[in-house]
């Protein structure tokens, strides 16, 4: 019964899997490269599985001896890397066109998919031959006989595996623009490795050949198990870019988000234990520089360990997080309802941020047990380095506290600063954001604006006048242009009872009699509206008047007109 069972796990399990794949992948979704990818993971495990079942069966027989309990024990090793080198290249080259990580043409994945399963085959049996080797203690002229043909034919396919990463291209008809950043980076860096494989497949041989059997050797196989590693990383990222696209709200758009570009990160990370195994290091090795690395570093006479530096970072973290929530609820729910000015309560919230990621530091760096003491002479030294070095940005840094403290400008507040005219609409540690009438943003320092000349239009309030100037002919009543004006001033339902608006007969000008309305508006912002609509009512009821607004006219009086005459003759 077991033998049964295991025969048709290795026989159909993989094809189970395969059916189960191609159903999904009809079902579509958001979802289905992630599924799929778990159901792939079934060719592995199914056939794995009915192998173990096999050697079960067999050695529960008793009919095999000391050597074959000793191949049965390693067969299934030898399975699972049969099985994963064919996974790695059924996903990484997929017989779908959609599903294949790397751009090659359908026949180019094919035949890739077959020199993979021809290197794992090669690398098994590198394994059995080391074994039979320890086992049997071959001498060095016998290794070198049997490594040969190894080596060889490994090289010919590593090359050829080579010459097909190589002629990977970016994009679909040149369309390399709009291939994701990721899956370019991951093309370029295969078609680098194939490069490399053709120049390792081509010296290999020839090393072997001139007596470096063994130097050949523990190259060519190594390379084998590192473009395997390499190739289970871009299978994990496109799996953790694929996770992040079905849990983010932005969909397709967050596969060149940061937090993927981290992720990859810490993958490559992960897989240096592997490559250092592979190359030679033991697990001894490992483990005593991982304790190194657990030990710290030293900096400055303080210690700073992994699990400290995670420590304060959690903490950091967590205490930043706190702030914003805070300043989040005191934005939102607790200042609205309160009579502080916007301005005022800018104020607050900024200085709840700066407050709250500075106690979040200290907390995390008491909590951590980073000792500042003994660094505090390099701090001290820093301290006037920076004095010196940065005074500017030290001194708008101080500036824009005294901003927030003193508050002479507030979001929102209409002024004018070296020449330029706008709203505030952030003010930072560092400079304060102006967005002019043209919708143009000004950063200006916050020095400027504590050291030098500022006109706040709306500081307190939004009351301001407006002047609106006139001329009218000479000969014209004054006093009922001095009516008329204060009627226009008065209608408009911007301008203020009281004080009352005012009319100014203001001079005798060479062309006209000038005249000026001045009104204090209850929003200043509105002066430019105000003057247009003032100057519309002007002009009609000037006409109706027969009120007339001059202009300057010139007449050209010529002294020698005869010189004109005698030239034209």
């Amino acid at each position: 019964l077991l033998t049964a069972i295991g025969v048709l796990l290795i026989a159909r399990g993989g094809r189970w899997s395969e059916r189960a794949g191609e159903k999904l992948r009809s079902l579509g979704g958001r979802g289905s490269g992630v599924w799929g990818f778990f159901v792939s993971l079934l060719r592995i495990a199914l056939p794995l599985l009915g192998l173990l079942t096999l050697m079960q069966a067999v050695s529960a027989t008793g009919l095999v001896g000391r050597h074959g309990e000793f191949v049965l024990d390693v067969i299934p090793i030898w399975g699972t890397a049969l099985l994963g080198f064919r996974w790695i290249c059924e996903r990484v080259f997929s017989k779908h066109d959609a599903d294949a990580l790397l751009n090659l043409p359908a026949k180019r994945r094919a035949e890739a998919r077959w020199y993979g399963s021809l290197l794992a085959v090669f690398y098994i049996l590198h394994n059995f031959l080391e074994v039979v080797s320890r086992y049997e203690g071959f001498s060095p002229q016998i290794e070198a006989i049997v490594l040969f043909p190894q080596v060889l034919f490994a090289s010919l396919i590593f090359f050829r595996f080579g010459q097909i990463l190589r002629n990977i291209s970016s994009g679909i008809d040149g369309a390399e623009s709009e291939v994701p950043i990721a899956r370019r980076t991951s093309e370029r860096i295969a078609r680098v490795m194939g490069a490399a494989m053709m120049l390792i497949g081509l010296a290999t041989p020839v090393l072997a050949a001139f007596g470096y059997a063994l130097l050949s050797y523990e190259t060519i196989f190594p390379l084998i198990g590192t473009a395997a590693i390499f190739a289970i990383i871009l299978i994990l990222q496109n799996l953790a870019a694929d996770i992040y696209v079905l849990v983010s709200p932005k969909g397709e758009d967050s596969r060149e988000s940061l937090i993927l570009v981290l992720i990859n990160f810490a993958l490559m990370l992960s897989a240096v234990p592997l490559l250092a195994l592979f190359w030679g290091a033991r697990v001894s090795d490992l483990q005593e520089a991982w304790l190194k690395f657990l030990g710290g570093v030293s900096v400055g006479g303080v210690v700073i360990s992994p699990m400290a530096f995670l420590t304060f970072a959690a903490i950091f973290t967590v205490g930043y997080g706190l702030t914003r929530v805070v300043q989040g609820a005191f934005r939102s729910n607790l200042l609205p309802k309160t009579k502080i000015d916007p301005g005022g309560q800018n104020a607050i919230v900024a200085g709840l941020g700066y407050v709250g990621i500075f106690l979040a530091a200290v907390v995390a760096i008491s909590t951590a047990g980073i000792d500042l003491s003994s660094i505090a002479l390099v701090a001290g030294a820093l301290s006037v380095g920076i004095g010196f070095g940065l005074q500017t940005i030290v001194s708008n840094f101080v500036s824009g506290i005294i901003l927030l403290i003193e508050r002479p400008v507030s979001e929102g507040d209409w002024i004018e600063v070296g020449g330029q005219m706008g709203y505030v609409r952030a003010i930072s540690v560092r400079s304060t954001r102006i967005e002019t009438f043209d919708r143009t943003d000004v950063i200006v320092p916050n020095a400027d604006l504590i050291s030098g000349t500022v006109t706040n239009y709306t500081r307190g309030n939004t009351i301001g006048r407006v002047i609106v100037s006139v001329g009218v002919a000479y000969g014209t009543d004054t006093k009922r242009v001095e009516t008329i004006l204060k009627e226009i001033a008065n209608a408009h339902p911007m301008v203020l009872a009281h004080p009352a608006p005012s009319v100014v007969f203001q001079a005798f000008g060479g062309d006209a009699l000038e005249f000026e309305i001045r009104a204090i508006l209850r929003d200043v912002n509105w002066v430019l509206t105000v003057k247009s609509d003032m100057n519309h009512e002007i002009a009609k009821r000037f006409a109706e008047e027969e009120i007339e607004i001059p202009f300057a006219q010139r007449d050209i009086w010529l002294r020698n007109p005869e010189v004109l005459k005698t030239s034209e003759a």
